[in-house]
């Protein structure tokens, strides 16, 4: 059974680097089991800190642009197309992890085909791996208008802000339908050494669930090419335990 973990939040909250993270640390408590890295955010970041400029796409699929390269080979419906296609793209990172992007998507109410052959081949996709990791667009929305699928956990990233709290509960309305009942939850990023109290507290009465807090990296401010953080990793470690997750080996 596939283990499905979305990263949410605001451009510039740290996904990337704790998309990561939780890489690195289901790699180490799980090195047998396969993951797909789903880069679900516009930016495109995810495929840049493996120092990848990953250009097939797919929204190049839904746009009939990978078609227009390959062709549809002889013999085949365009819903196996989708499946095929979607094969091409996916980009190994080593011998467990791919990664695949996604860029525009359409939106959910579109009543042409590729929309409903694309969400079925996604969850074909998404169902070969032991763990999906989705580094996501803002919110859940976004994700689900390309794939339909229930969510393990729901990672909304926010900074130590009051107005990171209140973005933090707008992504969380926006999100919990989509979320189909598992775990939704807040980590607080980039956390000095200032009075967090009156943050917390506020979370609490926006009734936001804090997950875990992850430390300010000074490394990461003053930029790096691979988004990686062993300070990051460590805190995720450190709070693992209370998530929705599979917790040993087996």
């Amino acid at each position: 059974m596939t283990t499905k973990i979305a990263i949410t939040g605001k451009s510039g909250s740290g996904k990337t680097t704790i998309t990561k993270a939780f890489l690195n640390v289901l790699k180490e408590n799980f090195p047998e089991k396969s993951i797909l890295l789903f880069d679900n955010d516009l930016t495109g970041e995810l495929g840049h800190s493996f120092g990848m400029d990953i250009r097939n796409t797919i929204y190049g699929i839904r746009s009939g642009k990978h078609e227009y390269k390959t062709g549809i080979p002889e013999g085949m419906s365009k819903h196996e197309f989708v499946e095929w296609a979607l094969e091409e793209i996916l980009v190994p990172i080593d011998d467990n992890v791919d990664i695949i992007v996604s860029w525009f998507v359409g939106a959910k109410d579109c009543r042409c085909p590729i929309t409903s052959q694309i969400n079925d081949a996604c969850q074909k996709l998404i169902e070969r791996y032991d763990f999906v990791i989705f580094d996501c667009e803002f919110d859940l929305k976004y994700l689900n208008q390309l794939v339909d699928t229930n969510i393990d956990l729901a990672l909304i990233v926010a900074n130590p802000t009051i107005e990171s709290v209140k973005l933090a509960k707008r992504i969380a309305e926006f999100s919990i339908k989509h979320a189909a009942g598992g775990q939704l939850g807040v980590v607080v990023n980039k956390v000095n050494n200032q009075d967090l109290d009156n943050v917390y507290h506020k979370m609490k009465e926006a009734e936001l669930d804090i997950l875990g807090s992850i430390p300010y990296d000074d490394k990461l401010a003053f930029g790096t090419s691979d988004w990686n953080s062993d300070i990051v990793k460590e805190a995720v470690k450190a709070f693992y335990f209370r998530l929705n997750l599979p917790q040993e080996n087996s």
